[in-house]
Protein backbone atom coordinates (compact mmCIF):
# COMPACT_ATOMS: atom_id res chain seq x y z
CA UNK A 1 0.00 0.00 0.00
CA UNK A 2 1.59 3.42 -0.57
CA UNK A 3 0.11 6.86 0.80
CA UNK A 4 0.62 10.08 -0.52
CA UNK A 5 0.25 13.61 0.36
CA UNK A 6 -0.73 16.77 -1.47
CA UNK A 7 0.69 20.17 -1.06
CA UNK A 8 -0.47 23.52 -3.15
CA UNK A 9 2.10 25.61 -4.90
CA UNK A 10 1.54 28.74 -6.58
CA UNK A 11 4.70 29.45 -10.08
CA UNK A 12 4.87 32.79 -11.68
CA UNK A 13 6.51 33.78 -14.86
CA UNK A 14 6.72 36.84 -16.76
CA UNK A 15 6.90 34.59 -19.72
CA UNK A 16 4.18 31.43 -19.92
CA UNK A 17 2.12 28.95 -17.64
CA UNK A 18 4.50 26.72 -18.86
CA UNK A 19 7.51 28.32 -17.98
CA UNK A 20 5.37 29.16 -14.32
CA UNK A 21 5.02 25.08 -13.96
CA UNK A 22 8.40 24.47 -14.31
CA UNK A 23 9.87 27.20 -12.38
CA UNK A 24 7.96 25.64 -9.50
CA UNK A 25 8.57 21.94 -9.98
CA UNK A 26 12.06 22.94 -9.79
CA UNK A 27 11.91 24.69 -6.39
CA UNK A 28 9.51 22.37 -4.94
CA UNK A 29 11.85 18.90 -6.13
CA UNK A 30 14.85 20.91 -3.98
CA UNK A 31 12.40 19.97 -1.01
CA UNK A 32 10.50 17.27 -2.08
CA UNK A 33 10.97 13.45 -2.72
CA UNK A 34 9.17 10.99 -4.78
CA UNK A 35 7.22 13.74 -6.60
CA UNK A 36 4.73 12.03 -8.69
CA UNK A 37 2.00 14.21 -10.11
CA UNK A 38 1.27 17.77 -10.95
CA UNK A 39 -1.95 18.32 -10.85
CA UNK A 40 -2.89 22.40 -12.72
CA UNK A 41 -5.84 24.06 -10.56
CA UNK A 42 -6.08 27.66 -11.83
CA UNK A 43 -4.04 29.37 -14.42
CA UNK A 44 -4.40 33.39 -14.61
CA UNK A 45 -2.53 36.43 -15.33
CA UNK A 46 -1.54 39.33 -13.42
CA UNK A 47 -2.54 42.98 -15.76
CA UNK A 48 -0.73 46.44 -15.72
CA UNK A 49 -1.67 49.14 -17.97
CA UNK A 50 -3.90 46.65 -20.09
CA UNK A 51 -1.09 44.42 -20.75
CA UNK A 52 -0.19 41.30 -19.46
CA UNK A 53 3.18 41.03 -17.00
CA UNK A 54 3.03 38.13 -15.96
CA UNK A 55 1.66 34.45 -15.87
CA UNK A 56 0.24 32.11 -12.54
CA UNK A 57 -0.14 28.45 -12.27
CA UNK A 58 -1.53 26.87 -8.91
CA UNK A 59 -0.62 23.03 -8.71
CA UNK A 60 -1.56 20.23 -6.31
CA UNK A 61 1.56 18.13 -5.96
CA UNK A 62 1.60 14.53 -4.64
CA UNK A 63 4.93 12.41 -3.33
CA UNK A 64 4.89 9.79 -1.39
CA UNK A 65 4.65 9.98 2.31
CA UNK A 66 7.08 9.02 5.04
CA UNK A 67 6.65 9.47 8.75
CA UNK A 68 8.45 12.21 9.68
CA UNK A 69 7.51 14.78 6.74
Amino acid sequence: MSVYKIVEIVGTSPTSWEDAAKGALATASKSLEDLRVAEVIRQDVTVENGQVTSFRIRLNLSFKYRDGV
